[in-house]
């Protein structure tokens, strides 16, 4: 039995070569192999002076970074899963015969004075995927204290001093930062196909500056959720399913801890119910060494997604499926700009708008006092 995803039912990374052909149509090709709270590859600090690029660069850090440190190994693992992702999205899309219209575009930006940059990659018009952006940013700036109580809700509580993660007390000033990230949401055609969406981010602070010789904060978030119109339990047990031996290679308190988180963070306040049937979210993560917590998670987007597309992109539809996937896209929009902190805290430092907006499908749709039924 098939039955719209109603709110009583919603308890529930290197360079990459082929850069260069974007712009032009090309698509992602091979994957190249690994070199080593908001999401930053949509809520860098920007302005309308950002520099769009036809390349990207072989590194958005500023040269000071040091190729072994956590930035730069970071860095290399973002652009890694980016190029991974595109390159199967592009796959499935190969497959259905899609084009050119089933081919990443990319834009690439940086800002001035060295605040460093993004990798946008989007697809618009596929066959299988409506609409699918894949971005990466590496970004370095100041932020107002608000800013920063949005990208780090325990900010207040931390103020006193405790915790891996430090704190900005409520009168401190402007807070230097460090933010990348790889962010994606991605909206398939077909009504029985979900949207699925993930980031994964590190952030780290310097002291305030009325704060000299505090020392420097950082911290890991991140998550990957299922957004389905439908509800098929077959593919929210693989998802879940995915998600879970993903945690349990690092730690089996990983999966119903996330899980929870996610399914908290989620959830539309004003409807009186949750975006989708979870996954797992985490922030302000900083209780285990980088090097565990770098590796963790952003190679399950694939195998807990792609075997769902296969099996539901090509389910026969009518008008009405359409409609009831129009009227929950409508759902994932409120909740991104009303309740997103990375929406947010993108809105509050002057983010780059194309990327703070790139998450929202290409259509929607709302209706008056729409009755939910039961589909047969």
């Amino acid at each position: 039995m098939l039955s719209p995803s109603c709110s009583c039912r919603l308890g529930l990374t290197s360079a990459d070569p082929c850069r260069r052909r974007r712009r032009e149509g090309g698509g992602c090709g091979p994957a190249p192999p690994s070199a080593g709270s908001p999401s930053p590859a949509s809520v860098g600090p920007s302005s309308s002076d950002d520099e769009m690029e036809e390349a990207a660069a072989e590194t958005l850090l500023r040269g000071g970074d040091e190729e072994g440190s956590m930035r730069a190994r970071f860095e290399r693992e973002i652009r890694r899963v980016q190029a991974e992702v595109c390159a199967a999205l592009e796959a499935v899309e190969e497959v259905a015969g899609a084009g050119a219209g089933g081919r990443f575009r990319e834009d690439s930006w940086t800002r001035p004075g060295g605040g460093g940059g993004g990798i946008s990659r989007v697809m618009q018009g596929g066959a299988v995927f409506e609409k699918a952006a894949v971005s990466v940013s590496v970004v370095y700036g100041v932020m107002p204290p608000d800013a920063y109580r949005a990208a780090r809700p325990d900010a207040a509580a931390a103020a006193a001093g405790g915790g891996g993660g430090g704190g900005v007390g409520e009168k401190a000033g402007p807070v230097p930062f460090f933010a990348a990230g790889v962010s994606s949401v991605i909206h398939p055609r077909n009504p029985f196909a979900p949207t699925l969406h993930f980031n994964y981010r590190y952030f780290e602070t310097e002291a305030p500056k009325d704060a000299p010789g505090a020392p420097r904060q950082w911290w890991f978030g991140g998550g990957t959720d299922l957004t389905p119109s439908y509800i098929i339990e077959e593919d929210i047990n693989h998802f879940h399913s995915v998600q879970k031996q993903a945690c349990d290679k690092f730690d089996p308190t990983f999966y119903p801890r996330f899980k929870k988180w996610c399914d908290d963070y989620f959830y539309i306040k004003h409807r009186g119910e949750r975006r989708g049937v979870g996954g797992i979210f985490f922030d302000d993560l900083n209780d285990y060494d980088q090097e565990t917590l770098l590796n963790f998670a952003t190679d399950s987007v694939i195998p807990a997604y792609i075997p769902i597309i296969e099996r539901r992109k090509d389910t026969p539809f009518t008008e009405e499926h359409k409609a009831w996937q129009q009227l929950r896209r409508g759902r994932y929009v409120e909740f991104n700009l009303v309740y997103d902190r990375g929406t947010t805290f993108g809105l509050k430092t002057g983010g780059r708008i194309e990327s703070i907006l790139v998450s929202l499908p290409l259509t929607a749709r709302w209706e008056y006092d729409h009755v939910i039924f039961e589909m047969p």
